[in-house]
């Protein structure tokens, strides 16, 4: 493994620097069409980004990345299963720790890792994906994931990720800006003939053309890394969970959806497991990802013992194409795997509806929905900009107050809604903090219910009934104060 380690280390050097060649060509080539003779200048602005850049990539990277996904970080009361899931896999892989977890707000089915090291990675599944996978599928997903940050993968896709993203921008803003003073044409013509005639406009032309192609350019670089990462890191999964099934059966659902990934992007694409455009035709020099048909052949093809050997006999026997080779390291180590396990019976516990439902919840937690329990056995969900301060249970007809009516009335207080609306609503209640910013301290109206926020973000509400004169944030420990 440590081969394979050292050589994406190798390729994401080599890569930025590609990236960073693309892209001062770019700036030189913009500049000398703006300016003769500015190509200098256009060199030290592209150093200037690329410098910038890299930095923001690999410090900020992984932030960014989730961020553009809309990837939402859970804790473990959110998901126990999947926190659970991570928790075996982060032991097995021996990673230093254990990988934060974010949900994507899509139906798709899709996950991926980020992160420049084990100390700092994250990794972040569809909720599309954690409502139709069972354990065992779930389990393969999450091995391959954590096997990429075993790996560096995710280092390396990070880096030239954020690099393309660069020089997208610049040769859109430049494009654009050609666009729109191309309008004025006469006035553009003219100050060309004053500023070197058909010399500039030959320049200009070169401008265009660079601008078109260098994002091309940077996308082939990007999707120039080896497919032998998504093989390395199925094989790595197999030992890890000893049920190459599961893998496989997870590669051939997420391979069969027609669902594409609502905000993937060609920055983003080949973090994926599979590719989140759905039913994409990519020839084998702009694929990010090797055949999902031929990945699944090979897990199916392994015998009754998993290593990293078996899973390169495997590949050599189905491959239509001459197969790799795993690194040396990896073959040699006959520690690692053993025989192919059974199913874990925790697989079969839940229905598809069931699982689908939980993971609704989910969604509905982590953007703040507020839950009522009607005494009929159904769960109210409400929005959390829900204005009424009543609700009717749909199954038994139950009146229900709503906790939230009194900062409902507060937002149509801040809101400007007249007087009339407005004057109905209760008092808000007071947040407060000591100045030692560790106490959160309440102001409330006794005996109503009120609903508030900690400072972590966790909801909290209070009943009627509710006499303490403190409490503690699960989510944070902070010390709650009620006055």
């Amino acid at each position: 493994m440590w081969e394979q380690i050292q050589s994406n280390k190798r390729k994401s050097v080599v890569l930025v620097v590609a990236m960073a060649a693309v892209l001062f060509g770019l700036g030189y080539v913009i500049a000398e069409a703006s300016a003769p003779g500015a190509g200098v200048l256009g060199l030290l602005v592209a150093f200037v980004i690329w410098v910038v850049m890299s930095l923001v990539a690999y410090f900020r990277g992984d932030s960014i990345l989730l961020a553009v996904s809309g990837a939402k970080k859970i804790e473990k009361d959110d998901h126990p299963e999947l926190f659970n899931i991570v928790e075996e896999m982060t032991i097995a892989s021996g990673l230093p720790k254990m990988p934060d977890i974010y949900i994507i707000d899509d139906t798709s089915m899709n996950a991926f890792a980020v992160g420049r090291k084990p100390e700092n990675a994250a990794v972040a599944v569809t909720a599309g994906m954690l409502g139709r996978l069972n354990r065992d599928e779930l389990q393969g997903v999450i091995a391959h994931e954590l096997s990429h940050i075993i790996n560096r993968d995710v280092l390396l896709m990070t880096m030239v990720g954020i690099m393309l993203g660069a020089i997208v921008m610049i040769s859109e803003i430049y494009l654009r800006s050609m666009f729109y003073g191309a309008i004025s044409g006469r006035r553009y013509s003219s100050r060309s003939s004053r500023k070197g005639g058909g010399g500039q406009g030959i320049a200009m032309v070169v401008a265009i053309v660079a601008a078109i192609l260098a994002p091309l350019l940077a996308q082939l670089i990007y999707l120039a890394v080896s497919r032998k990462r998504e093989y390395l890191a199925d094989a790595n999964a197999t030992v890890l969970t000893r049920y190459p099934e599961g893998l496989a059966s997870a590669l051939e659902q997420l391979g069969a959806s027609t669902t594409p990934v609502a905000r993937a992007n060609k920055a983003t694409a080949a973090m994926y497991i599979i590719n989140p455009f759905a039913k994409a035709k990519l020839s084998a020099l702009t694929s990010t990802h090797p055949p999902v048909a031929e990945r699944i052949k090979i897990l199916r093809s392994i015998g009754g013992t998993v290593t990293y050997g078996a899973y390169q006999e495997a590949w050599g026997k189905t491959s239509a194409k001459k197969a790799g080779h795993l690194p040396q390291s990896a073959l040699q180590d006959t520690e690692q795997g053993g025989a192919v396990r059974k199913a874990d019976p925790r697989s079969q516990r839940k229905s598809p509806r069931q699982q689908m439902r939980e993971t609704g919840d989910l969604l509905r937690n982590i953007n703040k929905f507020i839950f009522l329990p009607c005494v009929c056995g159904l769960k109210l969900k409400l929005p959390p900009d829900f204005k009424h301060d009543k609700v009717t249970c749909p199954k038994c007809s139950r009146e229900h107050a709503i906790p939230i009516a009194q900062l409902a009335a507060a937002a149509a207080i801040a809101d400007n809604l007249p007087a009339d609306k407005a004057g109905q609503a209760a008092r808000p209640p007071a947040l407060g903090k000591t100045s030692s910013g560790e106490t959160l301290t309440i102001k409330r109206q006794p005996g109503e219910w009120m609903t508030f926020k900690c400072t972590c973000g966790a909801t909290k509400t209070l009943s009627p009934g509710f006499t303490a004169k403190k409490m503690k944030c699960k989510k944070c420990g902070r010390t709650i104060k009620i006055a």
